[in-house]
This record gives C-alpha cells, structure tokens and sequence, in this order.
C-alpha cells in the first residue's frame, strides 16, 4: 500500500527540483515530467492539481481532447488507468523563457486488470513556468507500430 504521507513528501521534493533554475535545465524539465508521471499513476487529485497546469489540453492518441477540468476526475475515478510511462527517448527544448516542448517516444501500460493495453506513442508535451514551478501545459500523442527488427 503506497503511503500518502510518503507521496506527498515525495511529490513535493520532485516539484522543489522542478522549480529550480539550475546549470542543467533539463534536470528539472525532467523531474517536473517525472512528478507528472508520478501523479497520474497513484491517481492522487491533490497532486494531480500541483502538477498540471489549470490551461492543461491533453489530446490522446486517439484524437479525445481533456482539460485540467476533465482528466483528473477520469484518472482518480478510474475511468482511465496509467501504469506506467517508460521512455524509449525523451529530449526537452527551451522555445521561450519559460515555456519547455519535451518530444519523446514511450510505452504507456494502461487498464484496471491484466492483460493490460500497452500504446507505443510518439509525443509532444510542453511544460510551462507557472509562479516558479514547472507544470504540465500540453500532450499530442500518436500511435507508432513496433520496429520491426533488422534481418541479419
């Protein structure tokens, strides 16, 4: 059973690493990233609030846009399960002062029961400095197909 106290704490230091304006941007371009990945796998509203940006637009790979409004209650009522986000590449840009693309490929393990669906997806987010954190402003994803493996 995953501890809220120890959540929190953990929540909180990834954030702390976000906001930080460091000689390795991307460092915290990436824990901001890591903290939404976090959020959205324990399915905690609390942090899911820290984390995302109130003008949040998620578009899946489907083509189905969410809002901040709409995603965080399908996430904590189970309606839409993650699991995990592995990534395969995952590369950050600074665009504007403040404003971060992050362009990436990654395996995202949905669903409530095993067998679970596995999306290979190739993404866009973007990340923006909202009042000295980082928080998740924008997702496109879209499907790819498997590699297929070189012949030898």
């Amino acid at each position: 059973m995953k501890s809220p106290r120890l959540l929190t704490l953990a929540f909180g230091f990834i954030l702390a690493l976000g906001s930080l304006r460091a000689a390795d941007p991307a460092a915290a371009w990436r824990a901001a990233d890591d903290a939404r990945i976090a959020a959205m796998v324990s399915a905690d509203a609390k942090q899911l609030d820290v984390v995302f940006s109130d003008d949040l637009l998620y578009v899946h790979s489907n083509g189905k846009p969410d809002t901040k409004a709409t995603f965080i209650p399908a996430i904590t009522s189970g309606k839409s399960v993650y699991r995990s986000v592995t990534y395969e590449q995952r590369d950050f840009r600074e665009v504007a002062p403040g404003l971060v693309h992050m362009t990436g490929r990654c395996r995202v393990q949905l669903g409530k029961t095993a067998p679970y669906n596995e999306l290979y997806l190739s993404v866009l987010a973007a990340y923006r400095l909202e009042k000295g954190v980082w928080r998740f402003l924008a997702w496109q994803s879209a499907k790819l197909t498997e590699p297929v493996p070189a012949k030898k």
